[in-house]
């Protein structure tokens, strides 16, 4: 949209860069994005699902009782890279993590 705007200003064509978003949405028109589209999860219903150990109870009264884990991917610029983490309910500090590029 910006690149739209700035192209039709140069060429004398004065309007609000609110107007080339709305007309570009109006028409299905979206810009082109660079790098390829992370897809981390396929939803497949037919899979069955890890049970919830916690029943969503949060909650220690000492360190070490309970435990939870959880992963993510952080893009950089050599590449995407896949981070898993365990952290302690407790404290709530990371006991455990590891990062891989697959």
């Amino acid at each position: 949209m910006r690149k739209v705007w700035r192209q039709l200003h140069r060429e004398g064509i004065p309007v609000a860069r609110c107007t080339v978003a709305r007309l570009m949405r109006d028409l299905g028109l979206e810009g082109a994005r660079r790098g390829k589209k992370i897809r981390t999860t396929i939803c497949n219903d037919s899979h069955e699902r890890a049970s919830d150990l916690l029943k969503r109870d949060f909650t220690a009264y000492r360190p070490n009782e309970r435990s939870v884990a959880d992963f993510t991917y952080v893009a950089t610029w050599s590449g995407i890279v896949y981070v898993a983490v365990v952290v302690d309910v407790f404290s709530w500090e990371i006991v455990g993590w590891s990062a891989t590029t697959s």
